[in-house]
């Protein structure tokens, strides 16, 4: 897989790069595994604006994932899709009794392999819990609760190492740094999240964000006191001394936000240990 780059008759093509696509097989998703995604612009069933900068882009049906596949099966990978919704590219997968998927595609899947899922012997792209796995395994759609199916590692390109086991405890280096711990009895795919170039990708113009459906983002030292923290003044510089602030006057930037005490034992090493406070 690699980066393509444009010849570039047009200004904004000159710094546009895409994916080139290679891995995928088909244009054509499956059609009973597609709901309707109704646009919400960023707004909740209040009709509230809870995710600022959202709205149009283009129109997209979902594809119904499954991150918690049941034990014992085999399956063929049938095609390797595009899934506007992610990052990642999906596979479309038959198990043996003829039952179709669609789950998250790793680097070493193509048309016509195979993988499981249980206990079953470690093997690239098979399903298995964690107290399976040999330490120094790198794994992706890992379970938080057992059974409840993938929540950690499901972004193109990304995978974490299994570092030890212990007192029925897996511990895991995470892509973001961090080191945490889950039940050995979750569940996890062997390999590496597939679209590894994915964070290589330059959007290089305006409209290719606008059809994303992301809208422009306008800074508060340009906005008139009224409306910003930041605005105001005679057009001078700018914020010079003060602490970055959000619309509603929050501070941000370097400003904590997780306080989820409950799994605060989890974490071994934070992700911003070593950084600047």
């Amino acid at each position: 897989m690699a980066i393509k780059a444009y010849r570039p008759i047009t200004p904004a093509q000159r710094q546009k790069t895409t994916e080139d696509y290679d891995q995928i097989t088909t244009n054509k998703p499956m059609k009973s595994l597609l709901k309707a995604k109704k646009q919400q612009a960023g707004k909740n069933n209040q009709g509230r604006i809870t995710v600022r900068h959202r709205g149009g882009g283009v129109k997209r049906h979902y594809r119904i994932m499954t991150y918690n596949l049941p034990k014992g099966l085999t399956l063929e990978v049938q095609e390797i899709e595009y899934d506007p919704n992610r990052s990642a590219r999906i596979a479309r997968v038959k198990d043996q009794n003829g039952t179709y998927y669609y789950v998250l595609a790793d680097t070493k899947m193509v048309k016509g392999t195979t993988f499981k899922t249980g206990d079953v012997e470690v093997e690239d792209s098979n399903r298995l819990p964690l107290e399976n796995i040999p330490v120094g395994t790198f794994v992706y759609a890992i379970e938080l609760t057992p059974g409840r199916g993938a929540q950690m590692v499901r972004a193109a390109g990304a995978s974490a190492q299994l570092m030890a086991k212990e007192d029925g405890y897996a511990t895991l280096k995470m892509p973001s740094g961090e080191v945490r711990k889950v039940l050995a009895s979750c569940e996890a795919s062997i390999g590496t999240v597939s679209n590894l170039q994915h964070q290589n990708v330059k959007i290089g113009a305006a409209g290719r964000k606008r059809r994303k459906g992301i809208r422009p983002t306008v800074r508060g030292v340009v906005m008139n006191a009224t409306d910003h923290p930041h605005g105001g003044g005679d057009g001078g510089r700018h914020g010079s001394g003060k602490a970055p602030r959000t619309p509603w006057g929050q501070l941000t930037l370097g400003y904590r936000t997780r306080h989820n005490k409950k799994t605060n034992k989890m974490i071994v090493r934070s992700r911003h240990e070593g950084k600047r406070k």
